[in-house]
């Protein structure tokens, strides 16, 4: 699937992405810049409930790391 941009920056999500990832109006996405590319990730407001489901233990310290992180690159 293919979007263009904008003169202003702005760009349209595919309705059938919107509908795989439930993505309503205001909802807010990540831009991550990877090496070999961009990954764009829905952002749950609430940090526990993003983290949920991450089964690997430990995910208190792992939730700290990332927010670290995060904050580092601000």
């Amino acid at each position: 699937m293919r979007s263009t941009i904008t003169e202003r920056g702005q760009t349209v999500i595919p309705a059938e992405i919107r509908r795989k990832f439930k993505l309503t109006p205001s909802e807010r996405l990540e831009w991550i810049i990877e090496s070999d590319g961009l990954r764009v990730v829905p952002v749950n407001i609430d940090p526990i409930q993003a983290f949920r489901g991450q089964g690997k233990g430990g995910a208190a310290a792992r939730l700290l790391e990332d927010r670290i992180a995060e904050r580092s690159k601000e």
